[in-house]
């Protein structure tokens, strides 16, 4: 082995390299000055390097630009400046304070839309970091931009940017879509069909196929979502895929990332708990599985994390950083995957109407069985026997097959039963609980009887002492009137007396 080749090998196990275990959330001893703890943060990843925009700390929006180098695992912070000729821009601004953002790696190039701010805009903005120049501007768009929002989706599909849902204005929320061509740079607004996702933010979003997009938990002001919506964005319809495998618990504030078509979903919580489990959800199949789950409080189970995807000589690296747990986390983690994707996203098969057409193995399998067959039609009839033996084989393969397909229809229907049971013994909590509703309607009608009944006893009094009010005015007058007569008669004779008593002195 010549010094060259011990030299890539040692630098090949440098940074995230060294990371040996498989599906397992692993500390990164880094160096350099560390990030401010924070939350609600953003990250993308450009040539080996991520970086990481803004956050919520103490309730203070961050405005600052941390670099994690992936080869040297050292942080670093940039002072960023505004773009000193704008060319296609409309301005030229820094980079402002803000939490619940979203940024997209377009090229060598990052995308800063929404998001909290101390002064929100009334209008959406894009704004463009250049990671060579380091430099920010604003981008001009046209056509009618949504409004300014927080805590939405922002979904690169093909060459678009997908904007669904969020808390906009006064904590309202939203489920509204809106979509930005990137070549036009031109804002549309598009009519749906379905049902869409409710009204919601802090969910997750993903791209499969550059065609299809995946809507998963969120949160309302009440409750948080555990539901999976998709939207074929070339029909523009919503529809509920059908789940497989584990049931995902309700989650919001948590984040993803796609590897082929595997999406990797982590952190968040609910109104119970922080959510401990690293998901996985097979985009062809909807096939859910925990890939790996951590301690509570551990910061890859964090709400609002950023979380990240980074690929180094093949292997497929998730890194995870900040968050809050009841602190504020400026820790990285990173997990390597085992899962490697076996579908490339231009073989996925075309939509069928309900939806997009998912792989089948047994599917795929009887279509090689299929093209076996057809290629025995055309052997020579000097090896029929080899033939036949092959032909056996095939059928053979093909009733393990069929078996196998059944056995799943089996576990599907018991599935089915169970969930047939569950919303059954819901139904009867319900009604148990509309009669107990109605029980005390009942009782608080006749509660309000008696009470309109006392009101009208009272109305009644209050109109007779009106009467003796009357009456009593009347007598007090006839009174009155006898005294003053008597008074006067009494006067008279107090001046005979006085004129008496005068004459006398």
């Amino acid at each position: 082995m010549g010094m060259a080749d011990i030299q890539d090998k040692e630098v090949s196990m440098e940074g995230l390299c060294s990371i040996s275990t498989y599906d397992q959330w692993t500390p990164l001893s880094v160096s350099g000055q560390l990030p401010k703890p924070r939350y609600k943060h953003r990250a993308a990843v450009v040539q080996q390097k991520m970086y990481v925009f803004g956050g919520n700390h103490n309730g203070c929006y961050l405005g600052d630009i941390q670099v994690l180098d992936f080869k040297t695992l050292s942080w670093s912070k940039l002072e960023a400046k505004s773009q000193a000729e704008p060319s296609e821009s409309a301005g030229a601004v820094p980079f402002s304070a803000c939490a619940g953002h979203s940024v997209i790696q377009w090229g060598n190039k990052i995308l800063c839309l929404a998001g909290h701010t101390r002064e929100p805009a009334e209008s959406l903005s894009v704004k463009e970091f250049d990671p060579q120049t380091c430099t920010w501007s604003t981008l001009r768009t046209y056509g009618r931009s949504p409004s300014s929002r927080g805590d939405q989706s922002v979904t690169l599909v093909g060459d678009t940017l997908v904007v669904f849902g969020s808390e906009g204005h006064g904590r309202s929320l939203l489920n509204d879509l809106h979509i930005l061509d990137l070549e036009t740079m031109t804002w549309d607004e598009f009519e749906t069909t379905g049902t869409p996702p409710s009204p919601r933010s802090e969910h997750a979003a993903a791209c499969f196929a550059e065609r299809y997009l995946l809507i998963f938990g969120g949160g309302s002001h009440s409750t948080c979502f555990s539901d999976l919506h998709l939207l074929d964005t070339q029909t523009m319809e919503w529809s509920r895929p059908k789940q497989q495998g584990i049931t995902p618990e309700p989650r919001a504030g948590h984040a993803g990332v796609t590897i082929g078509e595997y999406w990797f979903i982590t952190g968040g919580g609910n109104s119970r708990k922080g959510v401990s489990d690293t998901l996985v959800l097979n985009m062809c199949t909807y096939e859910w599985s925990v890939l790996t789950d951590l301690e509570a409080r551990a910061p890859p189970t964090s709400e609002g994390s950023s979380l990240v995807t980074h690929t180094i000589n093949g292997e497929n690296f998730l890194v995870s950083f900040g968050g809050y747990s009841g602190r504020y986390s400026n820790q990285a983690y990173a997990l390597k995957a085992s899962l490697k994707p076996s579908v490339p996203s231009q073989q996925i098969d075309e939509a069928e109407s309900n939806g997009f057409a998912t792989i089948s193995v047994a599917e795929n399998s009887s279509r090689k069985v299929i093209f076996e067959i057809e290629e025995l039609k055309d052997v020579k009839p000097g090896n029929r026997a080899d033939n036949s033996k092959t032909l056996g084989q095939v059928a053979t393969d093909e009733q393990n097959q069929v078996e196998d397909r059944l056995n799943q229809e089996h576990l599907q229907s018991l599935r089915l039963k169970q969930e047939l049971a569950d919303v059954e013994n819901r139904n009867a909590e319900l009604t148990e609980e509309l009669h107990l509703v109605r029980d005390q309607l009942s009782i608080e009608q006749t509660r309000a009887s008696k009470l309109e009944n006392e009101i009208s006893e009272i109305q009644q009094r209050l109109q007779n002492m009106g009467t003796l009010e009357k009456e009593f005015e009347s007598l007090r007058s006839e009174l009155d009137s006898t005294v003053s007569e008597e008074e006067a008669s009494s006067g008279n004779q107090t001046h005979r007396s006085r004129g008496f008593w005068r004459w006398n002195g």
